[in-house]
């Protein structure tokens, strides 16, 4: 017997030990009506975990009962991120898959006494619900007969009344102290055409009618959801046994991932892109999973973060740099290190000529490997790196001081040019001999290190850095929308080495941050970069 870690997987273990399943069965049901994002994350890993810890099956189910939001660019994406995050669905299924045999369910109700039609509206069937502490009042034609409603449903299928003009609904208790199991609504009118089914069904099932018969009929063991699900289970269950289904699946809930700073709502992100705000689903600002693919979060990270988040029975909020912390900690490790200066300037050196270094792609790596770095008498440097008027404690090149060029020489000031703005165009510095490492003089103590890109062989780059999309605080969610969270620096400079990167190609540019080769790099002579996260952060993985 697996030994569990949280409380599904003790249910889990208590159903095998005690007979009841022989194989776990679970699923991740998506509705295709948006892009996955980071939330979505946390129950496939769940899903997806519990048959990899348990050697059973995991489906993945489109509920695609709602063809007025649903598309096929949404099943795409969602299989292509299912995919990209290393899980591998059993079977792949749709709710409209069982549209007839709904149907069919729908007619027992009927044939039961438990359920009819009724032509009151929306805003009737509402108003008559009640409240948590006032029970509801029966509809009015909640004691049509059973042959009236077996006709009336048939015709609601047959396309002869309009749109909200009637629905099916349960008959279970309008006093339920649940509102869930107050004659819930499960078949409504909707013309609209199915991305599979075309515009065969004018009716439709709801949700809650339809996910307890998909996990039923798919022999699913357990019903794994997030916890605003729990009042529906008491609906969940009436359904599946009603129906015929007795033990059937079990539901259980889990607290679903909450982030601060991270809109985990498909209906706040569809209109970030209906907007124009963001660049699309996939834009590296947003926490969908083709998002952060595309800013180059590594897939294993994602894993790691739902890892370490773990499976609760409470709503908690996870504080976003958890995440940032567990794909630097991937990045520190696996990510080729590289040098490239975002703001440069030009930097002449005297007293040396072309030069080419080995240089370590990356210490942490286990199988060590290098690259060759070009180094001339003409350097770009980061305009930061020299001030003519530096702050207290600054440690880079000053006048009159002496720095260190990363991999390279101790470099001593000797004269600057400034433009007719006061902006410093160039510094020219005279090296000091044998200062490399290991030579005479490379003990000598200097302010601090610097990057540097051989101005006679570089590769121009522009630089792509994003920001949180909210703000911090509370408030309405238009007035919280960050203006800065994309900066772009079209002026970069990149060692060649990279020129021959490819498209998600990641690295640690030093002192910069970790980024990675956008979708398109190399195209067009374009070479561009997402910052995928800072090089530091004050996250404690251990509070």
């Amino acid at each position: 017997m697996e030994k569990s870690t949280n409380f599904i997987e003790d249910i889990i273990n208590n159903d095998l030990e005690s007979g009841k399943h022989s194989e776990i069965i679970t699923r991740f049901p998506p509705e295709p009506n948006g892009y996955l994002h980071i939330g979505h994350a946390k129950s496939l890993c769940i899903n997806f975990g519990m048959k990899e810890k348990y050697h059973g099956k995991c489906n993945l189910r489109y509920d695609d009962t709602n063809p007025a939001k649903e598309d096929v660019e949404y099943v795409d994406s969602i299989k292509k991120d299912i995919e990209w995050l290393g899980f591998k669905w059993d079977e792949e299924l749709y709710a409209s898959d069982y549209f007839d045999r709904m149907y069919e369910c729908a007619i027992l109700l009927i044939k039961k006494g438990l359920a009819f039609v009724c032509d009151m509206t929306g805003d009737e069937i509402r108003e008559n619900r009640g409240t948590l502490t006032t029970p509801g009042k029966n509809s009015p034609y909640r004691d049509r007969s059973i042959d009236e409603n077996l006709d009336l449903f048939q015709r609601m299928k047959e396309g002869e009344f309009a749109d909200g003009s009637k629905v099916l609904r349960a008959k279970i208790d309008m006093a339920s102290p649940n509102i869930n199991m107050r004659d819930p609504i499960i078949y409504r009118i909707l013309r609209e055409t199915h991305h599979r089914t075309g515009d065969k069904w004018c009716i439709y099932p709801m949700y809650d009618f339809a996910h307890p018969l998909e996990d039923a009929f798919e022999g699913i063991t357990h019903s794994i959801c997030t916890l605003e699900f729990e009042d529906h289970r008491p609906l969940y269950d009436w359904v599946k046994i009603n129906c015929g289904f007795d033990p059937g699946p079990r539901q259980i809930e889990f607290a679903r991932l909450n982030m601060n700073r991270t809109i985990m709502s498909k209906r706040y992100l569809k209109k970030l892109v209906d907007t124009g705000f963001v660049d699309g689903w996939s834009d590296p600002r947003m926490p969908t999973l083709s998002g952060m693919r595309e800013r180059g979060y590594p897939a294993e990270a994602i894993r790691d973060f739902c890892e370490r988040v773990g499976v609760a029975k409470a709503n908690s909020e996870v504080n976003t740099a958890m995440l940032e912390f567990c794909v630097r900690e991937n990045l520190n490790a696996n990510a080729d290190r590289a040098m490239v200066v975002k703001d440069p300037i030009k930097m002449i050196i005297e007293g040396v000529d072309e030069e080419v270094y080995e240089v370590e792609n990356n210490p942490n790596a286990e199988d060590k490997q290098y690259h060759k770095v070009t180094f001339s008498n003409q350097v770009f440097i980061e305009r930061d790196d020299f001030m003519i008027d530096p702050p207290p404690k600054y440690k880079r090149l000053v006048v009159g001081g002496s720095v260190r060029l990363r991999n390279s020489y101790i470099v001593q000031y000797k004269s600057h040019v400034c433009d007719s703005n006061g902006n410093v165009e160039s510094v020219t510095v005279q090296i000091i001999p044998d200062s490399k490492s290991g030579g005479v003089n490379a003990g000598m103590k200097v302010k601090g290190v610097i990057q540097w890109v051989n101005a006679k062989d570089y590769v121009s780059c522009v630089l792509h850095e994003y920001d949180y999309l909210l703000m911090d605080g509370d408030g309405d969610f238009n007035d919280r929308l960050n203006p800065n969270s994309h900066i772009v620096f079209e002026n970069a400079v990149a060692e060649s080495s990279l020129k021959n990167a490819k498209p998600y190609d990641r690295f640690q540019f030093m002192r910069i941050g970790y980024y990675s080769a956008k979708g398109n790099y190399g195209k067009d002579g374009k070479y561009e970069f997402n910052r995928i996260v800072s090089l530091k952060d004050s996250f404690n993985i251990n509070k």
